[in-house]
């Protein structure tokens, strides 16, 4: 009577078979090993990281000829190496302009885009952002003369929301792996209401734009 137990060494072609399934076993293990690795990998290094930045920020105006100095806060990210989305909000807590001011705080808010690849630590970019600045009324009765139309000051010091674009660049420089430093300056745009007489006695009959030389230096961290 034959025993049902296989014999014992195993043949040949039986060590092949349970060879090569070992073999098939361990390669699928390594493959997923591997293709976690690069996961991991990729994610630690996406360039969709999310920002906070804190800066100071002067605006020296043209139609006032005076500079207006603030603080304020920037949250942005970067859903791919070359573009990223941001949304800035400052605070210009000072009268303004300091002679005879008819405002008592500004405040800023721009939304917009920067687009830039980056070379080792800098990463230079150009930026656009619309956005909006919200004068305060002035911080003491504001004397006006009754003519038509007002001077820009007195439609100012009532307190006014005044649309604004920023264009401009910068450069953002890694001073370690999560944290940063960044420094840009542009121009910015607001939109002054009308009829209006402006800072040089001209007669603005319709809304207008004014140039704004804007600098910003701050820092933030990356998550």
């Amino acid at each position: 009577m034959r025993s049902s137990t296989a014999r014992w060494p195993l043949p040949i072609d039986r060590w092949s078979k349970v060879a090569g399934v070992r073999r098939s076993r361990l390669l699928w293990v390594v493959s997923v090993m591997c293709a976690a690795h690069a996961s991991l990998a990729g994610a630690q290094t996406s360039p969709g990281r999310i920002e906070l930045g804190g800066q100071v920020v002067s605006v020296s105006s043209g139609q006032f000829d005076a500079t207006d100095v603030g603080l304020g806060g920037r949250v942005s990210w970067r859903p791919n190496p070359i573009v990223g989305l941001e949304a800035e909000l400052n605070v210009f807590p000072r009268d303004f302009p300091s002679g005879r001011p008819f405002s008592r705080a500004r405040f800023e808010g721009l939304f917009g885009v920067t687009a830039g690849a980056t070379f080792d630590r800098f990463r230079p970019f150009a930026r656009v952002r619309p956005g909006f600045v919200a004068v305060q009324e002035s911080p003491e009765p504001f004397a006006c003369i009754l003519i038509f139309p007002p001077p820009l000051t007195c439609t100012l010091a009532s307190g006014r929301t005044l649309v604004a674009v920023d264009l401009g660049g910068g450069i953002d420089i890694m001073t370690t792996e999560r944290t940063f430093v960044r420094v840009d300056l542009g121009d910015r745009l607001v939109r002054y209401p009308g009829p209006v007489f402006d800072s040089d006695r001209m007669i603005r009959e319709d809304p207008f734009f004014s140039h704004e030389f804007r600098f910003a230096a701050g820092a933030g961290v990356r998550f």
